[in-house]
């Protein structure tokens, strides 16, 4: 079977192609993919709703590099504010921009 020019551009498109799909497929999975700061924001304001309510809530849009001891990581800092004892009480927080937990939570 002899391949003709036709066969070759073919071949050639569908081996660039491939070559390309491979290429954004590997960047899509190696990329970090970090949850929105208004999720973690909701998840810490349920956590906090079950012991009272809350009266103002902020989180940071764009995460920023975070560093405990030997580890790094991309994090979200945020507050809220809620009543204790009739008393306004504030407390900050630093998230993983991952995972969404909690690394610090501080009473202010």
């Amino acid at each position: 079977m002899e391949l003709n020019v036709k066969d070759y551009q073919q071949l050639s498109l569908l081996s660039l192609l491939s070559i390309l799909f491979g290429f954004l497929m590997g960047r899509t999975v190696f990329t970090r993919q970090y949850l929105t700061p208004d999720a973690i924001l909701s998840q810490v304001k349920q956590a906090f709703r079950k012991e009272s309510t809350i009266e103002g809530a902020w989180i940071d849009e764009h995460p920023h590099k975070h560093a405990q001891f030997a580890i790094h990581t991309m994090v979200y800092s945020g507050g809220l504010s809620r009543l204790e004892d009739n008393k306004l009480v504030s407390y900050e927080f630093i998230a993983d921009a991952k995972t969404g937990s909690i690394l610090k939570m501080q009473r202010l």
